[in-house]
């Protein structure tokens, strides 16, 4: 089954010699039923004509962003808005650049900056400009952002080198595309909530206890549910990250704090999804005035906080709950005790051991159910959030199915 028939993609293409494949990855997705128009930037005009990609897809290809006659309508906002989906193939390291620090100095960027459409990028540049790590910090801020990475491959290039930067081939950014198209209805009209980031337990008015969680994973596993149609609720600690597009972000303190805003939005959803870092322990008592160092020592009597993760599941025991495991050690196994001793449907569980995880950009995740077991291998944290959600997906549809 397509999801592409009545589709309406706007596939920009930009300078790069892969820029040949953009013929036959629109005739493609013509054969699919989908309606295109294409958007070049002018040294994309330099490797192909428009008019055979005019030819090819139907319309008129749009090269100008300053064209008087189409913008007399505001051509690129009708553009921008007419979009269900936007692909930039070949995106070249020049463009990834622009997309990254919302540039719109042709037509093709200020359509990106306008349109409201999921969009996506299959980059195509020598192996050394991919590997540059202007270009990997530049394709980190567009997935941050939810614009989806199509590869690259590896191989032979024009230039002679082998490595990573081919242009995935039109066949297969089809096949992406028709799963990117399949995957955002898989939790539509679904209510999810997510906790995210540290919890901060105060000592006096200044201070506070707390953990290294950045919240990166958590927000990315926000971001991806967003993608599949859900309604996404993120009860967050502090975090320097922003919140994801479509997603709901309600602010929190303390563990105390975490837990009244979760049981708040719990009775409210159907999936709830715990990454935070919750704190085991809290100060007994908070000093009213900043403790001074009066003393060599200082002790702190603490207490066990509410486990969230086990209180929502007591409540709500009909709410499906994927909890998280960060562990040192004996990973599995800390997992499989975890799923069970609180009754969760499933249960994502990594390694942070020698500094693994924490401020990274990557990450790898053991998934855990009751009757069932999937490793993720190490990847982006965005992308390893799509490929989790994908799993607690089809776990969740199967339970509401067979129930």
């Amino acid at each position: 089954m397509s999801f592409l028939p009545g589709k309406n993609i706007l596939l920009g293409i930009s300078g790069g010699i892969a820029s040949y494949k953009s013929a036959e990855l629109t005739r493609l997705l013509i054969k699919q039923g989908a309606n295109v128009r294409v958007c070049m930037t002018a040294g994309a005009q330099a490797f192909i004509t428009p008019l055979t990609l005019q030819a090819l897809s139907g319309n008129p290809v749009h090269t100008e962003l300053l064209d008087p006659a189409a913008e007399m309508g505001m051509g690129h906002i009708e553009l921008a808005r007419w979009a269900d989906y936007i692909l930039i193939a070949p995106a070249t390291a020049n463009t990834l650049a622009k997309l990254a620090w919302g540039l719109a100095d042709d037509l093709l960027g200020a359509v990106c900056l306008a349109s409201k459409a999921q969009q996506a990028v299959a980059p195509a540049m020598n192996q050394q400009m991919w590997k540059n790590p202007a270009t990997q910090h530049n394709v980190r801020l567009l997935m941050e952002r939810g614009i989806r990475v199509f590869g690259p491959a590896e191989g032979e290039q024009a230039c002679g080198d082998t490595g990573p930067g081919r242009m995935l081939e039109p066949a297969s950014l089809l096949q992406e595309l028709e799963e990117c198209c399949a995957t955002n209805v898989l939790l539509q009209g679904v209510r999810v909530l997510i906790t995210a980031g540290p919890t901060r337990e105060a000592i006096d008015p200044v201070r506070f206890l707390t953990n290294r969680s950045s919240g990166k994973m958590g927000y990315a596993v926000a971001q991806a549910a967003a993608k599949m149609g859900a309604e996404v609720i993120l009860v967050s600690g502090h975090v320097a990250l922003d919140c994801p597009p479509g997603v709901q972000r309600v602010i929190t303190e303390s563990a105390a704090d975490m837990l009244k805003a979760t049981c708040e939005y719990a009775r409210q959803s159907h999936l709830f999804i715990a990454t935070a870092a919750v704190a085991d322990y809290t100060p007994v008592a908070v000093a009213d005035r900043k403790i001074k160092k009066n003393a060599d020592t200082l002790h702190l009597e603490m207490k066990r906080t509410v486990d969230i993760l086990a209180t929502i599941k007591q409540e709500y025991p009909n709410l499906f709950t994927v909890g998280f495991a960060a562990e040192t050690h004996d990973l599995m196994a800390y997992a499989r005790s975890k799923l069970e001793r609180k009754g969760i449907d499933m249960i994502a569980a990594n390694s942070v051991a020698d500094g693994k995880a924490f401020d990274q950009p990557t990450n790898a995740l053991e998934v855990v159910w009751q009757d069932g077991h999937y490793s993720l291998p190490e990847m982006d944290k965005h992308q390893l959030a799509e490929a989790l959600m994908k799993l607690v997906a089809a776990q969740y549809n199967q339970r509401n199915t067979t129930g």
